[in-house]
Order: C-alpha cells, then sequence, then structure tokens
C-alpha cells in the first residue's frame, strides 16, 4: 500500500554563489504529521523550505503534491496549493495593525473599498478557536515578539493552509510561549493538517514530532521516528560528533566590580512608565551574571541603558570606575565594553555591508585598518579571515561574503567574534545563543565561559532557563522593571526562579 504522502521534495539541489546549500535532498510529509527538519546553522534547512514556499527555484528535482508534480512558481502558488510558512525572521508590516497585517494580500473589496468587518469576524474566530490571543487594532510594532509570532500564524489560518511550515518558531519565545506554541501544533495535528517544523532545539522535536530529518553540511543525513530514538543520537546526525550538554568552568574567582549599576531608570518606547525602575547591581571581573525574565519585563530597555542605545531617566552607570551614564556608544566601545545585542539585524549588523567590512565595525578609525581617512582593504580582509577562521563562520565567499545572505547562526558568531576579538573589561551578551544549533551553542558557551575564566565581567540576559542555570555564578531575575530575587545558581531550581520571574514571589532586601 502507497503512503499517504501530501508533499513530497525529490532530489532538491540549490546552488548560491559559491556554495551548494541542498545537495540531492529527498524529504517526505505524511499527512497529518508533524515532521521536524534538524540541522545546523546553515545546514541548509531554510533554503529547502523557501524552495517549498516558492522563494527560491531548485536547479534539480521536483515536488509533488498528493503524489502529483507540481511547479512553486511563488509564495502565491505556494498558498493556492494550501502552503503557509512562519518565516524565522517574521514578515509583517511595523506600521500596520495585526487585522491588515493578517488579510494582506487577500483583502476583501467591494467597489474597491476594503470590507474589514467579515474579515476582523473570521480573525477573532480563528484566535478563540485556537488560543491565539491577538488585539487587531494594534500596531505590529508595539507588540511583543511573542504576539508577533501569533499575527504570523494567524496569516496561515486565515488562508486556509493545510500544510505548515514553521521556520525557528520558538526561537524568539518565552518557556511559557514554547509550551502554548507545541499545544497549539497538536491542535493543528489532530485536525489533520500537516505540519514541517524546522529547529535545532533537541527537547521539543522529542515533544512533538513524529518523524525528523536530519540536514548536514546541504545533505540529507536520513530520517527517523521520533519514537525510537534519542537527542544523543539526533545531535550525532546533525553534528557528525558527540556534543556536551554540561558546561564546564573553574571555580569562581570574582575580583574587583568591572560594571556598577545604581538606581538605573530607563523609560519605555512602548508606554508612558519606566521600563526599569530604579536596578541597582554590580558584575565583577571573573563572573557571569545572568539577568532572567520573561520577556517584556525591562530586559531589553536595561541593555538600551547601560550600552547607550537608550538614554536613561536617573540613577548612574559605571565602568572600570569611570562615570559613563552619558557616554556616546563609541566611547563605552574605547572604555571597555562589548555588546552582542538582541536583534542582530537591527543592532548587531550592516546587512548589505561585507563581512569583512561587519568585522572591523567596532574599530575601523583605528590606525591598524585606516590611514588618513582610506580603509586599508588588506589589512581587513586580512583580519576577517582571521575570525572566519578562528569562529568557525561559514560564507559562501569568505570575507566578501554580504552579510544579509549568511545563516542567522553565522551571522550570530561573526557578531561574537567581532565583540569578543576587541577583548572588552565588561561583555553585554543578550540571547547569545537565541536560534542556534547544539553545535554552536556549544562553542559560545565555552566563549563566554572563556571569557569569565580570563577574568572579564559578563552579563548574560537570556530567556533558556537551561542556560541560565548552566553558565551563572549569579542570577537576577528582573520582573516589570524591578530586581525580585538574586540567587546561586547552585542553590536554586528552575521552578523557584520561574515564579519569582511570573511575580509570584519577590525577596525582602538583604535576602538572597
Amino acid at each position: 500500500m502507497a503512503e499517504d504522502f501530501v508533499i513530497e521534495m525529490l532530489h532538491i539541489t540549490k546552488e548560491f554563489p559559491g556554495i551548494k546549500a541542498n545537495d540531492d535532498i529527498t524529504l517526505q510529509l505524511r499527512r497529518g504529521e508533524i515532521h521536524a527538519l534538524l540541522g545546523e546553522n546553515g545546514a541548509g534547512k531554510s533554503t529547502l523550505m523557501s524552495v517549498l514556499f516558492g522563494l527560491y527555484q531548485p536547479e534539480k528535482g521536483v515536488i509533488k503534491k498528493d503524489g502529483r508534480e507540481v511547479r512553486v512558481k511563488d509564495p502565491n502558488d505556494a498558498n493556492r496549493l494550501g502552503i503557509g510558512m512562519v518565516h524565522q525572521h517574521f514578515k509583517l508590516v511595523e506600521c500596520f495593525t495585526v487585522l491588515d497585517n493578517i488579510i494582506l494580500g487577500v483583502e476583501d473589496t467591494k467597489m474597491g473599498i476594503l470590507q474589514k468587518d467579515a474579515a476582523r469576524k473570521k480573525v477573532m474566530a480563528l484566535s478563540e478557536k485556537y488560543g491565539l490571543r491577538v488585539d487587531p487594532d494594534a500596531l505590529v510594532e508595539d507588540i511583543s515578539v511573542g504576539m508577533q509570532q501569533r499575527v504570523e500564524i494567524l496569516k496561515m489560518l486565515y488562508r486556509d493552509n493545510e500544510i505548515l511550515i514553521f521556520d525557528e518558531p520558538t526561537a524568539v519565545l518565552t518557556p511559557q510561549e514554547i509550551d502554548e506554541l507545541m499545544e497549539i501544533m497538536r491542535g493543528f495535528k489532530a485536525e489533520g493538517k500537516s505540519i514541517l517544523f524546522i529547529t535545532h532545539k533537541l527537547n521539543e522535536i522529542m515533544a512533538v514530532a513524529d518523524r525528523c530529518t536530519v540536514l548536514r553540511k546541504g545533505r540529507y543525513m536520513g530520517t527517523v521516528e521520533i519514537e525510537k530514538t534519542t537527542k544523543e543520537e539526533l545531535s550525532r546526525m546533525m553534528v557528525g560528533r558527540d556534543v556536551q550538554f554540561a558546561v564546564e568552568k573553574k571555580p569562581l574567582q570574582a575580583g574587583e566590580d568591572i560594571l556598577e549599576v545604581r538606581d538605573l531608570v530607563v523609560p519605555s518606547r512602548v508606554h508612558k512608565n519606566n521600563a526599569v525602575k530604579g536596578v541597582s547591581f554590580n558584575v565583577r571581573a571573573g563572573e557571569i551574571v545572568c539577568v532572567a525574565g520573561i520577556e517584556g519585563n525591562g530586559q531589553s530597555e536595561l541593555v538600551f541603558g547601560i550600552t547607550g542605545l537608550e538614554k536613561v531617566a536617573g540613577g548612574s552607570i559605571r565602568l572600570c570606575g569611570q562615570d559613563i551614564t552619558n557616554a556616546s556608544i563609541r566611547d563605552r566601545s574605547k572604555a571597555g565594553m562589548s555588546h552582542i545585542p538582541e536583534d542582530r539585524h537591527k543592532h548587531g549588523l550592516v546587512l548589505d555591508y561585507t563581512l569583512g567590512e561587519n568585522l572591523v565595525l567596532q574599530r575601523y578609525w583605528q590606525p591598524q585598518f585606516q590611514n588618513h581617512g582610506f580603509i586599508r582593504a588588506g589589512e581587513v580582509r586580512k583580519y576577517a579571515e582571521r575570525l572566519i577562521q578562528q569562529y568557525d563562520v561559514r560564507s559562501g565567499q569568505g570575507a566578501d561574503t554580504i552579510a544579509r545572505s549568511m545563516s542567522g547562526g553565522n551571522q550570530q558568531k561573526a557578531i561574537i567574534a567581532r565583540e569578543i576579538d576587541k577583548e572588552p573589561q565588561l561583555l553585554v551578551a543578550v540571547q547569545p545563543t537565541r536560534g542556534l544549533d547544539v553545535g554552536a551553542i556549544e562553542y559560545i558557551h565555552k566563549q563566554l565561559v572563556a571569557e569569565r575564566d580570563a577574568g572579564r565581567a559578563v552579563l548574560l540576559i537570556s530567556l533558556e532557563l537551561d542556560e541560565v542555570m548552566n553558565l551563572s555564578d549569579r542570577i537576577l531575575v528582573l520582573y516589570e522593571g524591578e530586581i525580585v530575587g538574586e540567587f546561586d545558581p547552585k542553590k536554586t531550581t528552575v521552578q523557584e526562579l520561574g515564579l519569582y520571574m511570573a511575580g509570584g514571589k519577590k525577596q525582602k532586601e538583604g535576602q538572597a
């Protein structure tokens, strides 16, 4: 009996300059299953899904829907075939409302006038049915990342898509939102929808997927039934070696205060209240201090205040004894601060610059890289090639690769290479492993611990509780702009942290 495949991608090959992103890959999706697509950053997962969604045309191979060969020339073709996609970097119009984003491209008009009432009813019915709570009148630029993702999912449901592609859907979500998304996916499956789920978080695959196809460096490594495999086996297929899940670090030897934050107040970008309300803490040389919390509790604004992306409304910041409260970003950098930002596209890279140009963004004015105001291209290239080699940044054309064309994980590695190579006194790392695979996470964790062991101060902001527990020497929990608790990771549990993060508990002064 022939298997009931709703989608088959047979022998797909897709090439870009200098790189074979997909090399003879076959993927078969059964009707009504959750099928995970696993691979390192740059393994070709997003490329393969972009071929299915009509964003790229393959050089070789065929796509079949319900056993019949189809051509997917563009995303409109994909939609007509019932294929929808939530992209890793959302495709939303920031200045439009939630409702306008959902109906964009499939608007219902009468005599040229937009008919929104029926659309609003349908959107509200869908959001009710699937537990995707959204405010249809909110502007996208004002809502959280988790909410933006719900908007992307509603876009697919509004178009009655039966085949749903999720590209790294949990990279930007809190632990609670991830659990909700898993429930939503199970609900879709129960209704007979078929889901392709790109990820490199092994726990999630084990929790929701039925089968998993593994890619490595653009090649097909095999498809396995989840019930018959283990996390270790999957990571071995994906990386080609055993991966350490635990972080090894020397005992803490903290030195003097590197960063001192006193009564810091930072205004909010979204509402009239302050996002950070009188926060005080310090980070010493040779320690990793982690700020944990659920997204939207002031972490972003705290980092903006410390790094100079946002003007503070009160309080003071000292770096190595020097007052930097009102210093420019370049002066903070010169004083010894490095920053791995939360949004790598908005604050980390100039996407249309080459990799080489991005790697010298923080130091191109130094004599090594310029002569009388002219960039010394040879020096930039030499420096870039060293970092690319040292940090295993994979790119089709080395230093000349345009940053936009690189995979998310390799963009992140480039930022980390640039920031750590400055040998800073203080490294502010915000979600440094967001959207990365186990091999890259292991690598970045080692880099952060090496910074700590070299006597540098590390301020880590993370939503990943495993990361928080594994890496930090001290944990500060931020809730609604205030520090509600300070913990020793050896003496606390994920459950206890969760209570403080959700605002269920607060420590008294002096209790730790």
